[in-house]
């Protein structure tokens, strides 16, 4: 046990008997803090077609995964169960077509104590499986991939950007 101890010291999230727990941000200086986060979904050709066509029978694919990638973000604390709750002051998602996916892209901001990496990628991940769950008549071979944060500014740790993938 003194072992988890040792290590639970340099875990922000887990206190010293090794329990999750929520990070105190009271002390924490109010900035404006911002994140991007990317992902992707993969499918085939006439899927690909009838999206960018609005031409899926469930309705406006890329507008209610839109939608539902802003309600992610703004929700996120009631889903990943040590987050804090967030006044958001910007949510974006926005989307772009390429050969044989949809890339996802999710921009959010807020003057606060804590970061909002988690909600970008909350944001990305919800757009996503909107976009599956309204083509998967279509598509059933249909994958989401490469969620990931590409960059955050604000707070005590500053900037961090991804590297760019090879």
């Amino acid at each position: 046990m003194s072992g988890l101890r040792m290590k639970s010291e340099n875990l922000s999230h887990v206190n010293r008997r090794g329990e999750a727990n929520m990070v105190d941000v009271g002390d924490k200086a109010i900035t404006q803090r911002t994140a991007r986060a990317e992902g992707s979904i993969y499918m085939d050709q006439p899927t690909l077609a009838a999206v960018s066509a609005n031409q899926v029978k469930k309705g406006e694919v890329l507008a209610v995964a839109r939608v539902a990638g802003i309600q992610a973000a703004k929700r996120c604390a009631e889903l990943i169960p040590l987050c804090h709750p967030l006044a958001l002051s910007k949510v974006e998602v926005t989307f772009s077509f390429a050969q044989d996916h949809i890339r996802i892209e999710a921009f959010c901001k807020v003057s606060g104590q804590t970061g909002v990496e988690m909600e970008a990628l909350c944001a990305v991940s919800t757009a996503a499986l909107t976009i599956y769950d309204m083509c998967k008549a279509l598509d059933k071979e249909m994958r989401v991939e490469g969620i990931r944060l590409l960059e955050k500014h604000g707070g005590r740790s500053g900037s961090w950007q991804a590297q760019k993938e090879s």
